[in-house]
């Protein structure tokens, strides 16, 4: 990753309020500045090429994200051919995580542990050094072994080294006690080295310095053991153990009281992506929150897409409901069960597949309404304007279908459904298209199935639709610009 023009420790963390308009004053001239906006635009449409359908659900908020920092951190002389390359690489979501602690916390075998299950690169001060052909690396063994530390523009050096490589590229980084200082920490904002996630384990001074006395190193692996809370059932590991240098209770008790003088320096650098997890409990309790931790995403700032889910029985109302958001807000409106008829009328692609079933008016099959559904909703107008979907799903099997494709409803009107009166079910009958015995059918589908969808779309606003369409409109309307209430009258 190639240092920033004119960079140095002094000036402002990429996170920080002044970084993007200090960048943009540097770079009057820039092209990135004047085309930033179709940029963005292109980047939107080349992730849906490059990257199918698991990542859709949030491809309005961090892939623009991603790339105006990206744009911002390297300042392409061209940055059409950059935005390209990038989207190509797919790496927006691989890992990105640092790990702090103090000694004995169990941060490098919580960072081991986070690095076999997520297939990631772990990145230590140990291994920076071992690293073959690397003329730095040769110059930071050189400064250990006379002075025992390693220069922080050394170390930070190899750092933006190890990670400009492909397999940190590809399948991203763990940082193991890296940065030590506000000065480190500093140096990799500066360098645009970004983390998406940073853990530090805490427990008390006096459990780490017990835990410290216990300590046992595997010098084949790497791997750390303990005596009394985690040692090896294999004799041959055992055998082969080794106490670490530097454990003794004078040594750990120093070690400690510098980590806490760093690391109150170190946690402002990362203010909104940082977790505390306390470190005094067994490892895989510590692992478990740590893994739950960096597999989250954090939200963006940015205002989302409206992606509105409407359910409820034939006759309730849904048509009319998406039609009126769709002509107020600019949505989409999505009818599954139209989609899969223009399907036919078009001859596209999945007419051959889909018309068998109207023959002989059976119901279509959720993995080819799929198909259908998601060659509309991936459509450039519902990524930038959002969409309102009805018709689908009907069931929990379709909505978790629905959901492992990636399409996640952020607006739910679930369970717009009017009560089952006389009333309405005249209405319903009234429809020459339908017989009565399939309108009754189709009604005790859906509320059969009700609860179980209820239950899964747990944020779902609760409707009467047995009032004036309009009223019931302001209802859902408050949905789209408020905080979802979990039941509404």
């Amino acid at each position: 990753m190639p240092e920033l023009e004119g960079a140095s420790v002094g000036q402002p963390p990429l996170d920080s309020p002044g970084c993007h308009r200090s960048l943009f004053q540097r770079h009057p001239g820039s092209r990135v500045s004047c085309c930033l906006t179709s940029i963005l635009k292109v980047a939107a449409a080349g992730w849906l090429c490059t990257t199918g359908h698991q990542h859709t659900w949030n491809l309005g908020l961090d892939v623009p994200h991603n790339m105006l920092e990206q744009l911002l951190i390297h300042q392409p002389k061209d940055p059409i051919p950059f935005m390209i390359n990038h989207l190509q690489r797919n790496n927006d979501y691989v890992p990105k995580i640092v790990i702090l602690g103090p000694p004995a916390s169990g941060k490098t075998t919580i960072a081991m542990w986070l690095c076999k299950h997520l297939n990631s690169n772990l990145l230590s001060v140990a291994n920076l050094m071992a690293k073959e052909f690397s003329s730095l690396a040769a110059d930071a063994r050189r400064h250990y072994q006379k002075f025992k530390t390693v220069p922080s523009m050394l170390l930070i050096r190899l750092v933006q080294e190890r990670l400009s490589e492909e397999d940190c590229v590809r399948r991203g980084w763990i940082l193991d006690g890296i940065p030590e200082t506000r000065e480190q920490a500093l140096m990799i904002q500066t360098l645009g080295i970004v983390p998406r996630h940073v853990i530090v384990l805490s427990a008390p001074d006096t459990v780490l310095i017990e835990r410290n006395l216990g300590k046992r190193l595997d010098p084949q692996t790497g791997e750390i053991y303990h005596t009394t809370f985690d040692w090896p059932p294999e004799s041959e590991i055992q055998n082969r153990l080794m106490v670490p240098a530097g454990i003794s209770e004078g040594e750990t008790a120093q070690k400690l009281l510098e980590y806490h003088r760093n690391i109150t320096r170190i946690l402002p650098s990362y203010p909104k992506i940082l977790k505390v997890i306390p470190a005094d409990q067994p490892c895989v309790d510590v692992f478990s929150q740590a893994l739950t931790y960096v597999q989250s995403i954090h939200r963006s700032n940015a205002p989302f897409t409206p992606r509105v889910l409407l359910c409820g029985p034939v006759g309730s109302g849904k048509s009319l409901q998406a039609a009126l958001l769709a002509q107020k807000y600019g949505l989409v409106n999505v009818c599954c069960g139209q989609l899969l008829k223009e399907a036919v009328a078009d001859k596209s692609k999945y007419c051959e597949m889909i018309l068998p079933f109207f023959e002989k008016e059976a119901a279509v099959p959720d993995s080819i309404i799929m198909k259908v559904l998601s060659q509309r909703l991936d459509q450039q107008d519902c990524v930038e304007r959002g969409w309102v979907l009805h018709g689908f799903p009907r069931d929990l099997d379709q909505a978790h279908v629905l959901d492992s494709w990636g399409y996640k409803p952020n607006r739910y009107h679930l369970m717009y459904k009017p009560p089952p009166t006389m009333e309405i079910q005249a209405r319903l009958l009234q429809n020459p298209k339908d017989a009565d015995e399939r309108i009754k059918l189709r009604m005790d589908l859906f509320y059969r199935n009700a609860a179980d969808l209820e239950q899964f779309y747990r944020q779902a606003i609760t409707l009467n639709g047995d009032q004036d369409p309009y009223t019931v409109f302001e209802y859902i309307e408050s949905g789209i610009i408020n905080p979802l209430p979990k039941k509404v009258p």
